[in-house]
């Protein structure tokens, strides 16, 4: 059976639930929730839901991954190991916000394989539902033949428009983008009980309104729990037309046990061993979250690193130098090589400086308690404020020099 058909039967079975205009959130119920692989090669996965909602199932490539988003399921509380039990056909699962008003589920699949039967079905008594999927095996030329993600209007979520900015007020504003990596579906870095996100979250929106007092306008790439794209990161930035693009991070990193504040800037070889496997780490995002990446250009993409080199390099290299300047004046602590490069993408923008910061490391005892720490949290916010605004004059001081 062709994917697309089945598609087509989802939908038919999703217009009731939609027509009911179903607005509360479908929470996951994990108890009878599971994924199981069947003795005659089949994989089932079944979500017990507290009512039905509006779905959607689709494959991607390259990663082989299936997709299913929802309009809307709860899966607070819910933890992979409830559904996946160990892996197998599908190796592992991520699920959770994606963008306002959906969520989303990731299963990564140990090969190719196509969805022979999805239902919903809804129990009249209890109102609660059952999301069924039942898997079978195919070659991966049907299955590249029918990945791709699904066009329908009436489906199609909302390219993430540019925030609005936190303004001084000023007619000429000197702009920062703070990107508060990952979000939503992707958490990011996990220990103690800390998620990167949400770490990240509450750092930039601590930066953002120190900025903003300093008569500095500010965008977000996200102010939420919300999940958006490397590109769409870069984009904004772009649309706001940013004069600093600043993207904040708290990793794991466990080779040569990372610790410390560490600036990094773009380039297309890593300084390191350790950073290039974090600017892997970091890369992987949007697969993480299901994206589709079949549309990515290489080309384009060394191209703008070409511009990035030729324009803005010198620039952001001054800029990560004021950053560690300001954190290390302020205590730190600063890694042993503060100053890094790697080929993050989401610092691919070829005339805004731009610079990650890895604030801490979450798999350092010491960086982890730092993070959690209020006190110094704030202090970090400030060094890094001053430091932008360190920049941003040197930077005006030296425009009369930069080629044009």
């Amino acid at each position: 059976m062709r994917f697309f058909p089945v598609l087509a039967a989802l939908y038919a079975l999703s217009a009731p639930l939609a027509a009911q205009e179903l607005t509360a959130l479908a929470r996951v119920d994990p108890g009878p929730s599971m994924i199981s692989d069947g003795w005659f090669g089949g994989t089932t996965l079944k979500l017990q839901l507290s009512q039905g909602v509006p779905f959607r199932v689709f494959l991607l490539d390259d990663p082989a991954r299936l997709v299913v988003d929802f309009r809307e399921a709860d899966w607070r509380g819910v933890k992979t190991s409830d559904i996946l039990a160990k892996p197998g056909k599908i190796t592992d699962l991520r699920f959770g916000p994606f963008q306002p008003g959906w969520s989303r589920l990731v299963a990564d699949l140990a090969e190719p394989m196509l969805p022979r039967e999805i239902g919903m079905p809804v129990d009249s008594g209890s109102g609660k539902a059952t999301l069924e999927i039942a898997l079978h095996s195919v070659t991966p030329t049907v299955f590249a033949a029918a990945a791709g993600t699904p066009v329908d209007p009436s489906w199609t979520m909302a390219l993430a428009a540019v925030p609005k900015p936190a303004t001084s007020g000023k007619a000429d504003p000197f702009r920062v983008v703070l990107d508060p990596g990952h979000g939503g579906i992707d958490p990011g870095a996990e220990q103690g009980g800390v998620t990167e996100k949400d770490l990240m979250l509450s750092f930039a929106r601590a930066l953002r309104d120190t900025l903003v007092r300093d008569g500095v306008d500010v965008v977000m790439t996200r102010d939420s729990d919300t999940f958006v794209a490397l590109e769409t990161r870069v984009a904004i930035a772009h649309q706001a037309k940013g004069d600093l693009f600043i993207s904040l991070h708290a990793d794991i990193l466990q080779q040569g046990g990372a610790k410390g504040a560490t600036v990094y800037t773009l380039s297309d070889a890593a300084s390191d061993t350790a950073t290039e496997h974090l600017a892997a780490r970091h890369n992987r995002s949007d697969i993480i979250a299901g994206a589709d990446l079949t549309g990515s250009d290489d080309q384009v993409a060394g191209i703008l690193l070409d511009l990035a080199r030729q324009e803005t390099e010198p620039r952001s290299t001054a800029a990560a130098k004021a950053l560690v300047a300001g954190m290390k004046a302020a205590g730190g602590p600063m890694n042993r090589h503060p100053l890094r490069n790697a080929g993050f993408s989401v610092l691919k923008s070829a005339d805004i400086p731009s610079v990650l910061i890895e604030i801490g490391f979450l798999s350092s005892e010491r960086d982890l308690n730092n993070l959690r720490d209020p006190i110094w949290r704030a202090v970090m916010v400030s060094a890094i404020a001053d430091a932008i605004m360190t920049w941003r004059d040197q930077d005006a001081a030296l425009k009369p020099l930069i080629r044009k």
